[in-house]
Parts: C-alpha cells; sequence; structure tokens
C-alpha cells in the first residue's frame, strides 16, 4: 500500500532525527558490521542506550543485525540504506560547529579527502574518480549514469569482472555528502573501491571510512585517470 497519508515517510525520518542513531548510521557507512558496544562507543552512549537505539533502526527497517554468542552485530540494511543516509547528509546544512581538536579537524580533512560510502570510493577521490572516466568517455551521465563500451574493456583491462545482471544497476550516481557533487555507485562502483583496495592503491586509516591513498595508487590513478595526487593526498 503507498505511504499517501505521509506516516511512513515521517516514521522514516523520525529514525534519523536523533543526532545519536545519525551519527550510528553514518558510522556503518563503512560497510562493516559493528557490534552494539563499538557503536555505543563511538557515539559517546550508554550500551543500553545504544541498544534501545539499534533495535528501533533495525526495527524501522534501516539496519539489519545478526548474533554471534553474546555480541549483537549491526550493519546496514543494504545499498538503499547506504543510499538514503548518504543523500540526507548531502543535503544537509554544512557543519558549521568550531572543531573541538586537532584530531577531529584531521578525522574531518581524512573524510573529505578520500573515504568509502558504503561499498564504493567517496570524498574528493570518489568524486574525481567519476569526473574522469566520464572525460575519457568511461562513463555516461546523460541520461542517467551508464558504463560505455570503452568503460567494460577499461575494466576488463584491469582484471575487474562487472556482473552483467543482478537487482543492483551497474552505475548509478551518489550526491557526495563532503563534496555535494556524484560519486560512482552501484555494481561498478563497487567493484572498482574493492579493486582498489585489494592492490594496495587505498589503504583504511585506523579501520575506518577514511582511506589513504598510497603511493602506488597515485602513481596508478595518475596512469590510468590522469588523477593529480594533490586532489586526494
Amino acid at each position: 500500500m503507498s505511504d499517501t497519508d505521509g506516516r511512513g515517510l515521517a516514521a522514516l525520518a523520525a529514525l534519523l532525527a536523533d543526532p545519536t542513531r545519525a551519527a550510528m548510521c553514518l558510522a556503518l557507512l563503512d560497510g562493516r558490521a559493528w557490534t552494539s558496544g563499538e557503536l555505543a562507543r563511538h557515539t559517546g552512549v550508554a550500551a543500553s542506550t545504544a541498544s534501545e537505539h539499534l533495535t528501533r533502526l533495525v526495527e524501522g527497517g534501516l539496519l539489519a543485525e545478526e548474533r554471534q554468542g553474546r555480541h549483537r552485530y549491526v550493519r546496514l540494511a543494504g545499498p538503499g540504506s547506504a543510499r538514503l543516509v548518504e543523500g540526507m547528509a548531502a543535503h544537509a546544512a554544512p557543519d558549521t560547529r568550531p572543531v573541538g581538536s586537532l584530531g577531529q579537524d584531521h578525522r574531518r580533512r581524512a573524510l573529505a579527502r578520500a573515504r568509502t560510502c558504503y561499498d564504493h570510493l567517496a570524498g574528493a577521490l570518489g568524486v574525481s574518480v567519476a569526473r574522469a572516466m566520464a572525460e575519457r568517455g568511461l562513463l555516461t551521465q546523460d541520461t542517467g549514469w551508464a558504463i560505455t563500451p570503452a568503460g567494460l574493456s577499461w575494466f576488463a583491462d584491469l582484471g575487474i569482472d562487472l556482473p552483467r545482471a543482478g537487482k543492483r544497476p551497474l552505475a548509478r550516481s551518489c550526491l557526495d555528502w563532503t563534496e555535494r557533487r556524484p560519486h560512482l555507485a552501484g555494481a561498478a562502483g563497487a567493484a572498482l573501491a574493492s579493486h582498489t583496495l585489494a592492490e594496495g592503491w587505498c589503504e583504511r586509516i585506523r579501520g575506518g571510512r577514511a582511506l589513504l591513498v598510497t603511493e602506488r595508487g597515485a602513481h596508478a590513478l595518475d596512469s590510468l585517470l590522469g588523477l593529480e595526487a594533490a586532489t586526494f593526498r
């Protein structure tokens, strides 16, 4: 049944109206499963409070959970949840609060330079990759995003096997919440991010969402897409 009176939309918006729940969802954009305790420490709330928030997010369909022994693991329910969270963050007003510490400033800058958005590349790195692919005719952005025949050959030359069928679109734009411009999502975006990490072009900073582009990655991105390292390093 369609949500003609808006109650469903209001209920969904209410899930992310709480800063703690919103912070939990943003953390889970790294694509991993987190324990309830990890998210409690990340958001600075008591374990019981974190559990209550997570129960609401699971019941609302934004998160999925699984239990292993006494541990409760949660993750985003799927690409749709990730797209919703990233999209809402991109439309939110910029955070103009003063930076509390040098470490906090470093973390903000690292996330803005290069990060994962669920399972694809985001930040200045992700936006630059998408733009360079479009400029080289590997990606078309005319009527919806699509990988061109030249793009398919480019992926194949890198040894990346792209799925030719499936529920998930091969290419899709995702509005970047720091750059306010789109980066590449979909199956192709996920495959490229996975390849980037597997080849050592990027490394996760302290296991989180933020990425560090390595020297090897800088050379590869320059050779393949003409990207200057200063853009994301």
